[in-house]
């Protein structure tokens, strides 16, 4: 029994690590602030140029 729940507390935290690594990596300090603010913005009204 006590094997299991130590692979079970491996498995969590080799979770934790990859969802960790992946949402920071290359980032020195983590999420930019108004990050997601400014890309909803640029996002809601089309372009007039004519350009993608």
């Amino acid at each position: 029994m006590t094997l299991i729940l130590l692979e079970a507390l491996g498995a969590l935290l080799l979770l934790l690590l990859i969802v960790w690594w992946t949402m920071f990596s290359g980032r020195k300090k983590g999420e930019l602030p108004g990050q997601h603010d400014a890309s909803k913005e640029d996002t809601a009204a089309p372009r007039q140029d004519g350009k993608d």
